[in-house]
């Protein structure tokens, strides 16, 4: 049974791809993935304002007793105690390539045009794979019109993609106005492929201490639903490569996205909730599944069930609105 498949003109043995998250940060846990069968890895973000931070308080470190006697010149960090900029995030990088034979796609998460060139660059010398922009922009300005913040992302892609040569993904959000004009844009700016989507993850407030703190949510199976119509709606219709992510949790989930039209299928939830074996699990009913079936590959089923090739595509648009909200029992 063939589940091999193409993504971002790289060759996976399989379409599950664990996505960033704590798991990557130990190359244990990566080689266990790979182990379990997963086709590549996307390794945990590199956030630009983290970055800034360290910067600032090494400066803090270094500088404050300066001002203070010569003997509190001690207290500097040690150089292997503290590292300044991304060195650390570069350097797993080089030990995860090192360690398996699969994929390694790093995560970036900028905040400057400037940070967004400068790292996608020092990410590719390290030797990832490709490399998938996490954009994260919050347009909370009122006076800031929609057009603008779609240009926004178009423009840092442009800019990442003639600055590097490895494969760029764009993990998108589904809150823009026009969701297809955006990726059909992505996908024209240089993009090579499109993680649909991306989770913002919301705060919560605690009425006991009355501050506005984070909160953590895994994904539930609902939340596949979303990313899978509108991989079924863009299948056939743009050139960049489609990854599901968001509440796959089971072989079902991993079918189901490959007949909408992915090319992987992305998770985390369920390895934070089962473990990393949770890959190995789901392969093999995935390939007794397609065996049951008669599917000799993946490429046999993609997009069988996309809006492009549907036997009813109106069920991806607003006609079958009616028909969910009176199918309730």
């Amino acid at each position: 049974m063939n589940i091999t498949t193409k993504y971002l003109g790289l060759n996976l043995k399989s379409p599950i791809v664990p996505s960033a998250g704590p798991l990557s940060h130990e190359i244990s846990n990566i080689k266990q993935m790979e182990d379990a069968g997963a086709g590549a890895v996307v390794i945990y973000s590199l956030f630009e304002e983290q970055l800034e931070h360290e910067e600032l308080e090494l400066n803090y470190h270094t500088t404050t007793p300066a001002e203070s006697y010569a003997e509190a010149t001690s207290y500097f960090p040690e150089p292997f105690e503290y590292k300044l900029g991304p060195e650390e995030y570069l350097e797993h990088i080089k030990k995860a390539k090192d360690a398996v034979d699969i994929p390694v796609i790093a995560s970036l998460n900028g905040k400057s045009l400037g940070g967004w060139i400068d790292y996608a660059k020092q990410i590719e010398q390290a030797g990832a794979d490709a490399l998938e922009l996490n954009i994260y922009l919050l347009a909370t300005d009122i006076a800031r019109k929609s057009e603008e913040v779609d240009m926004n992302y178009i423009h840092i892609v442009k800019r990442v993609k003639s600055a590097v040569k490895i494969p760029i993904a764009v993990k998108m959000h589904p809150f823009f106005s026009s969701t297809a004009w955006v990726a059909d844009q992505l996908n024209k700016a240089g993009a090579d492929g499109l993680v649909l989507f991306n989770r913002f993850y919301q705060p919560d407030i605690n009425l006991e201490t009355l501050e506005v703190e984070p909160s953590v949510i895994l994904s539930t199976p609902m939340s596949m639903r979303l990313p899978l119509r509108w991989i079924a709606i863009l299948y056939g219709r743009i050139n960049a490569d489609l990854a599901a992510t968001s509440g796959i949790y089971t072989e079902e989930d991993v079918i189901k996205m490959i007949m909408a039209g992915a090319k992987v299928t992305q998770m985390l939830s369920p390895l934070l909730k089962y473990g990393i074996g949770h890959i190995a699990d789901v392969t093999k009913k995935l390939k007794a599944w397609m065996e049951e079936k008669e599917y000799e590959s993946l490429d046999q089923m993609r997009g069988s069930m996309s809006y492009k090739n549907a036997p009813d595509p109106s069920r991806f648009e607003r006609a079958n609105y009616m028909k969910i909200l009176n199918s309730y029992k």
